[in-house]
């Protein structure tokens, strides 16, 4: 079975009706990306940052995955499919992805702040202020903020490397290293890129552009894959 590797971003699951946080003025729902995702603002105000990735969480939890992420699932009776995505979001394991690695960590997982290896599902939607691990110290969201290492890049480097389709959806391919994943795929390798606003990529061999939101764009990108292998 052919291996097919997926980067998703902010693109698909805005479609569900989460909003895509960061915008030009910096600002994620109000709040800015100083205050709420790096650690600098998590030792200056850790109740707020709760609080932010609380309303997010909530959020997610009412929305449904949509037809892109629908897709995504159902391509695993023909492919061997691994998701990289860059969201925080659960709703590719909602749709049925049985593989989704999430490089930027999760909404429904908080970790110890004394030990990192320690990490814990979260039960509805809140993470409070108290709330601690099991060697007494205060959990935090398991989030990857900025400035901080994303420990899951090696493999998704390892996974992009073996793949013999490559996908990227709903990405605007400028935030790194995520964006670099699209380097480790093989140059022969068949590469769709979807998304309403085309990111400015390098010329590649086997790169085919379809500049439409993730629903209508995988459906599209169906068709056009097996008119290819």
């Amino acid at each position: 079975m052919k291996k097919l590797v997926a980067l998703t971003g902010a693109g698909i699951s805005a479609e569900s009706g989460i909003p895509t946080f960061r915008d030009s003025g910096g600002l994620w729902e109000g709040y800015r990306v100083e205050d709420v995702a790096t650690p600098e603002g998590w030792r200056k105000n850790p109740v707020m940052v709760l609080e932010f990735y609380n309303q997010r969480r909530k959020k997610a939890l009412e929305v449904k995955p949509n037809r892109g992420h629908e897709i995504l699932a159902e391509l695993e009776k023909d492919f061997d499919v691994t998701i990289v995505t860059q969201n925080v979001d659960n709703l590719h394991e909602r749709a049925g992805s049985s593989r989704v690695i999430h490089l930027h960590g999760s909404l429904f997982e908080s970790r110890s702040t004394l030990d990192e290896n320690l990490i814990y599902p979260i039960s509805g939607w809140e993470l409070n202020w108290g709330d601690h691990c099991e060697k007494g110290s205060q959990l935090r969201p398991h989030i990857v903020w900025f400035g901080e290492m994303v420990p899951m890049m090696e493999v998704a480097g390892e996974i992009a490397s073996q793949a013999d389709v490559f996908l990227v959806v709903g990405t605007s391919m400028v935030v790194y290293p995520a964006a670099g994943l699209i380097d480790y795929v093989p140059m022969d390798v068949p590469k769709f890129i979807i998304d309403p606003k085309i990111p400015d990529v390098r010329p590649m061999p086997q790169i085919h552009f379809i500049a439409k939101k993730a629903s209508t764009g995988m459906e599209e990108m169906r068709e056009r894959l097996n008119s290819i292998l």
